[in-house]
């Protein structure tokens, strides 16, 4: 048999090449999808730079003329990045190393100094903190978004009655108002965990380097205030071993956002089919059928509902990469970064069409109000004979005994529920109240690294 031709050898332009011999097919499968993925990380990790640079030149390991050609020039990178006019090459393998060749390229020397005092461990980790609490804001103002449709929704139907079920089966009177209200509650309450969720992603990991400090007088603090953290995180080993938990508790928080919204999708699609009828979508958020001419389906919600599932098989995904693995850094957590983005997109999108089928959702007031049969009212009958003086228990019987009997009648003007949450008493007034503090908490930190981001490439040298 002839020999197999050896693997073609190629020269190693990487940030960690020493000079030596490199298999291509082992090259494209370490790489991996890092030249595309990493697109998104190439402006925060010009951010990161960028206060990296600045706090070398105020530790005097940089002098202040370097310092100031780097921020500039991080800046045009920045810039370029926004505008899709950045690339990645599969030899540079990922956006640290194509922002230094570009840096050495115009800079030369100054462009070879930037990377002192750094590794591309706390290199990535920085800006993957940085692009997470940049996404979670877009992705909070999205869920936002959903809570207010659901909110008006709610106070548009807030007395229109249905069923409420239970079992998928019949079980007391409910209206619209108090369907709409639960999912506007519910998506507050992660809104507020968001919060907790940015407070983990608010520690600096710079200055940690592979995980064990550098023998230099590094500012970590300096770095710190550049970038709008609120703290240093202490532990240079903690922050290696942090990567793959910050993704679990991202994703962990998507999906309890998706259990939340997973039920209303759930119910729209059960509440919309021609049995039901309580509810309609309109034509143009509706498919057809190749072969039946009368088929309107709704494939919006069905997707939105597979769609939270994703999320769910993505933080399964996270979590078998990144559970198991001894301390530091290892390989296997460059995996972590395409299910985590993958997410973070799915969400962003969900949320954005979700807010329009809600703001396009019909209610069928008849068909909804015909469906509360008189046995709904069965434990308001109890109740009233209570008020007469029975125990609940006796006039559990009583009306249970009337039911089996085909003798129960139900007076339909007897008092319903009024106290707060109740479909009298829904309390929108003040749920929009902290909806609306949740909007200004995330408008509050935009503006605030968004300052930060400003102030750090406004620099022309010495120790500011």
């Amino acid at each position: 048999m002839p020999s197999e031709k050896p693997t073609e050898k190629v020269a190693s332009p990487q940030l960690w090449a020493k000079g030596l011999p490199l298999d291509e097919e082992i090259h494209r499968f370490t790489v991996g999808d890092d030249p595309a993925s990493d697109l998104l990380l190439v402006p925060f990790d010009a951010v990161g730079s960028a206060a990296h640079a600045r706090m070398l030149a105020s530790t005097g390991l940089l002098n202040d003329t370097d310092a100031t050609a780097l921020v500039a020039e991080l800046n045009t990178i920045r810039e370029l990045a926004k505008t899709g006019a950045f690339t990645i090459t599969a030899e540079q393998e990922d956006c640290h190393t194509a922002i230094e060749a570009q840096l050495t390229q115009k800079l030369g020397e100054a462009g070879r100094r930037i990377h002192l005092g750094r590794s591309r461990n706390d290199q990535v980790i920085l800006a993957l903190r940085l692009f997470y609490r940049d996404s979670l804001l877009d992705i909070g103002d999205g869920i936002a978004a959903v809570a207010q449709a659901f909110l008006n929704f709610s106070a548009a139907h807030e007395f229109v009655q249905m069923p409420g079920y239970t079992h998928l089966r019949r079980a007391m009177p409910s209206t619209f108002g108090l369907w709409g209200a639960a999912f506007a509650e519910g998506l507050l309450e992660e809104l507020e965990a968001l919060k907790a969720l940015q407070a983990r992603l608010d520690k600096c990991p710079l200055g940690s380097a592979a995980g064990f400090g550098v023998p230099l007088p590094v500012d970590r603090a300096f770095t710190a205030d550049l970038l709008g953290f609120s703290a240093v995180q202490r532990s240079v080993v903690d922050v290696q071993n942090s990567r793959g938990r910050h993704e679990l508790a991202i994703l962990h928080w998507l999906n309890s956002v998706a259990y939340v919204l997973e039920k209303a999708l759930w119910d729209i699609t059960l509440y919309s089919t021609e049995e039901f009828g309580f509810l309609s979508l309109p034509d143009a958020f509706t498919t057809g059928s190749s072969i039946m001419p009368q088929k309107r389906n709704p494939d919006v919600v069905e997707l939105l509902r597979g769609r939270m599932g994703e999320l769910r098989g993505l933080a399964h995904q996270v979590e078998q990469i990144a559970v198991g693995l001894p301390s530091n850094y290892h390989r296997d957590l460059q995996l972590l970064k395409q299910p985590t983005f993958a997410a973070l997109s799915i969400g962003l999108e969900a949320f954005s069409i979700l807010t329009k089928v809600i703001a396009g959702l019909t209610v069928n007031t008849q068909n909804a109000q015909s469906a509360c049969s008189d046995d709904l009212y069965a434990a308001q009958q109890a109740f009233d004979l209570v008020r007469r003086g029975l125990s609940f228990r006796e006039a559990y019987q009583v009306v249970g005994q009337q039911i089996q009997a085909g003798e129960f009648v139900t007076e339909r003007d007897e008092p319903v529920p009024s106290h707060i949450g109740s479909s009298q008493d829904l309390g929108l007034d003040q749920t929009q109240v902290e909806l609306d503090g949740q909007r200004a908490w995330i408008q509050a930190k935009r503006t605030f690294w968004a300052t930060k981001e400003t102030a750090l490439f406004e620099f022309g040298g010495g120790n500011d």
